[in-house]
């Protein structure tokens, strides 16, 4: 059993991008996997902005990603790339957070017009941050995420992408992908 770090980088309460990690987490739980979820809005923004490192918010924060074997890193595309307080969290991180680890990048958005802000702004700084192994990421659309009963739901044609590229994260950190889907 691995652990999982699951980072939403979303600034927004009611965020698609956090319904979609959490739905995410569950496969992730149901594959043998350790999955702590942390929401990067609730960090103190005058820690994350004034790069104040030893709060001890960040420190907890850098003492959970030094401990995750693997990290989901989701965020919303604005203007063609990740997100300020995705950014901002990165930036007090150790220079090699990542160092070792698999990482799984995933977008949502509201046009397909940003599929490209996974390759092209958040995979470089990933690698620079150290990054073992990243796993082909995923865009999602806005409207693909919804929420029923207080439950995630995945539309069904973003949904199978999105098992797949779970899947082989899981299986990079050897999760028990084959017994899940004799299952489902």
């Amino acid at each position: 059993m691995a652990a999982v770090l699951s980072v939403s980088g979303s600034p927004s309460p009611t965020s698609r991008t956090t319904r979609l990690l959490r739905h995410l987490d569950d496969r992730l739980r149901r594959q043998g996997h350790e999955v702590t979820p942390l929401n990067v809005r609730t960090l103190p923004a005058e820690a994350l902005l004034g790069a104040d490192l030893r709060h001890p918010a960040i420190t907890a924060v850098a003492d959970l990603f030094a401990r995750a074997d693997g990290v989901v890193v989701g965020t919303p595309v604005y203007k063609a790339a990740y997100s300020g307080l995705l950014k901002s969290l990165l930036d007090v991180l150790p220079q090699y957070a990542l160092s070792g680890k698999t990482v799984l990048p995933l977008a949502t958005g509201g046009s397909t017009a940003h599929v490209l802000a996974i390759d092209y702004a958040l995979r470089p700084v990933l690698t620079s941050m150290g990054a073992a192994h990243i796993v082909p990421g995923w865009f999602t659309l806005d409207r693909d995420i919804a929420r029923e009963d207080g439950v995630p739901v995945v539309a069904p044609a973003a949904a199978g992408a999105l098992e797949q590229v779970t899947d082989q994260f899981s299986a990079v950190l050897g999760g028990r992908v084959g017994a899940l889907a004799a299952t489902a």
